[in-house]
This record gives structure tokens, sequence and C-alpha cells, in this order.
């Protein structure tokens, strides 16, 4: 199952998943696009169905939680970028809601039996704001720090009972979340100028790691968080040149 399939990052795994074999669930809110990217991938001749899964709505997941798998992926997940002390209640909620507290329920219950079982593998997607302080994310960097320390917490409970749990964390990655902000061009100037890799990243540059994350040639690793960023979290460039 990819909770979060019906676009940008999530979408990308879910492709990726059925592509290299996997029989594949994709879970949003939106059942259309889904059903549209099921119907794709199945013309295609892979694997894939649609599932309605509303983080917000605990009906919704519980009705998600339901089946056996041996993967889950927790894509999913919102942001409302402001000054800290502007944020109101409600939009506070809503992004813990999405980003950890549904995440949280999701895994408690998909994850317990793949423990009874003796098998299966999680892959969180947590973010660049998981190791970094970036201004106006507080309560977006709040929930996605907390799925770094689930990961870890997890893998250390789990691990015992064969399932592998790790958390890619995306840097700079276009999506419909962002895209509007990456037009500009002093923002894009200012990338080319700080990151090793100095490109922006796609959602397809995420999906070929969860796949990985998935198979067989990562059993011996787990509580990982896997920065995929660019070099971001890691490096840093300076307007130096040695003569």
């Amino acid at each position: 199952m990819v909770a979060g399939a019906s676009r940008g990052i999530g979408l990308a795994i879910a492709q990726g998943m059925a592509r290299a074999g996997a029989e594949t669930t994709l879970a949003a809110r939106s059942l259309p696009a889904l059903e549209k990217a099921a119907a794709e991938l199945t013309a295609e001749g892979y694997s894939a169905r649609a599932m309605a899964l509303d983080f917000t709505d605990a009906a919704s997941i519980a009705a998600a939680s339901a089946g056996n798998y041996d993967i889950l992926v927790n894509v999913a997940g919102t942001n409302v970028r402001k000054r800290f002390e502007t944020y109101t209640p409600e939009e506070a909620a809503r992004i813990w809601q999405t980003n950890l507290n549904g995440i949280v329920t999701l895994t408690q219950a998909i994850g317990s039996r793949m423990a009874a079982r003796g098998s299966g593998k999680i892959i969180n997607i947590g973010s660049i704001t998981s190791a970094l302080g970036l201004p106006y994310l507080s309560i977006y960097a709040m929930t996605k720090s907390a799925i770094a320390g689930l990961t870890r917490t997890l893998a250390a409970e789990w691990g015992a009972k064969g399932v592998q749990v790790n958390c890619i964390a995306p840097g700079f990655i276009v999506t419909d979340l962002n895209r509007d902000m990456w037009q500009s061009p002093v923002l894009q100037a200012w990338l080319r100028g700080v990151q090793a890799n100095p490109r922006l990243g796609t959602p397809e540059d995420i999906a070929p790691v969860a796949v990985f994350l998935a198979g067989p040639g990562s059993d011996y690793v787990t509580g990982q968080t896997i920065h995929v960023d660019g070099g971001y979290a890691t490096t840093a460039v300076w307007p130096f040149e040695p003569a």
C-alpha cells in the first residue's frame, strides 16, 4: 500500500512499485485520480488498484488498514508555510492529523500484523526538515521530525520480528505543494549557489529509493533516514576556486 498515492511523490512511488512487480494499492482521498492511475498501470500489464483513504477520518483509516500488506509506504502529507506565531490551532491540527496522527494509526494496524506474521517493510516519507531548520515550516517540520523518530523506534522494536522500517527524507522536490514557490528566479539562483547537485529534484528521484527499500536488497537496512536531496543536508558549496 502506498498511502498518499494520488500525485507527486506518492504517485511516482506507486508506479515504481507496480512496475517492479508488486501488487500495489494506491490509497488517498482523491479516488478518481487513483482510479485513473491504477487503470493506466493495469493497461501496462501491472497489478494496481485504488482505495479511498482520508487521514482526517478515523473510519476511513480503519477501513484502509484492514488488509494484510507486505509493504507499507506512508507518503501522505500537507503543509502551510507561514510564520510560527501566526498558525491557527485549526491549521496546526490539520497538519498534525494528516502528516503524523493518521500515519501512526495506519501503521499501528498494518505494522502490527507484519510483526505478528514475521515479515514486512515500512517506508516513511520524511523531509529534509527532519535534520535542518528552514524558516516558515515549523509545524510541518515537527511532524516530519516525529516521523523520523518513529522510524528509528519501530526499527528497534520490530526488527527482531522481521520488519524493516526506514525513512526517505526528500530535499527540494517539485510537487503541487511547492511548484509556484519554485518559479521564483531568486530561489532557483539560491539553490544553484548552495547545493552540490544544483538542480531541483522530482518525484522520480525518490521512487527508485523506495523500490530498493521495499525489495530484498534492503533486508539488512533498517532504522535509517536516507536523504535524497542533491547533497543539501550534508554538503556546502561556495564561490571559491583554487588558483
